[in-house]
């Protein structure tokens, strides 16, 4: 099942109102007393409904959940859809300037807190969750793989896993650099991380810049499951199908499957 909410988000051009979604899986209605792991997600307009999606595909979730039995909550939040780049401003943890998009004065510590402040605490209020670190995730594609990448860095005490499909490590990928290497991390952080082989040519760098960060992020003696998609592309339809293999990654020391 998914709900649909209103929330008030903190956006740069002031406070407004976004739809939040939560999927709830069909046990949650049958056991009074269970309670379940939850995992964050970026985009959330994108994450289950064709219909709200941005370019009319979305990534499939309730699908896959259901026929996979997998006794996960997914909450997630639209992002900003301002025309005045309103996504990678809330979505980057840093300023940058890029020659196609200009000087973008990067909000992503302002996104972060609300979402570990106001939204999660909302979700453990109002639902049966394991609110604590180990059982708390994190995933998104493109900007939200990177705030994805973000969150598990510098909010490790909040979660201890996350899923970046496609990160945009392009924006500032020396301030990335930097922060994973300073990042104060628990022994049992674990990513996902991949990128599409159609992609590459979409930034100048990147296939360079990605080697680089999952070289370091090995070298921080993070767990990470890190792929190059054959074929993959910077779309929805594209991360639909690696849905099976970031949510193994999540819990695979740990699964959860079964409507019980």
């Amino acid at each position: 099942m998914i709900k649909r909410f209103t929330v008030t988000f903190p956006a740069p051009e002031g406070n407004g109102e976004r739809t939040a979604y939560i999927y709830l899986p069909d046990s949650y209605f049958r056991s009074r007393k269970k309670r379940y792991p939850v995992l964050y997600m970026f985009d959330g307009h994108n994450v289950f409904f064709d219909a709200d999606a941005t370019y009319g595909k979305s990534w499939g979730m309730e699908d896959f959940m259901k026929k996979s039995k997998t006794q996960l909550i997914i909450a997630a939040v639209e992002c900003n859809h301002s025309p005045n780049n309103g996504r990678l401003i809330e979505y980057s943890p840093f300023t940058f300037f890029d020659p196609s998009v200009g000087h973008i004065a990067g909000r992503g510590r302002t996104t972060m807190n609300w979402f570990v402040n106001v939204f999660k605490r909302h979700i453990d209020r109002n639902y049966r969750t394991i609110p604590d670190r180990e059982h708390t995730f994190i995933a998104g594609s493109s900007m939200g793989g990177l705030m994805s990448i973000y969150a598990l860095l510098e909010y490790n005490s909040v979660f201890s896993r996350a899923a970046a499909l496609s990160p945009s490590l392009w924006t500032a990928p020396e301030k990335l650099t930097y922060m994973a290497t300073q990042a104060k991390l628990d022994p049992d952080t674990i990513l996902y991380m991949d990128y599409g082989s159609e992609e590459f040519n979409n930034h100048a760098g990147q296939r360079q810049i990605f080697g680089d960060f999952a070289s370091l992020l090995m070298w921080r003696q993070i767990p990470l499951t890190c792929r190059i998609v054959p074929g993959g592309t910077h779309c929805e339809a594209s991360w639909e199908r690696q849905i099976p293999y970031f949510i193994n990654t999540l819990l695979y020391t740990h699964p959860i499957t079964g409507d019980k």
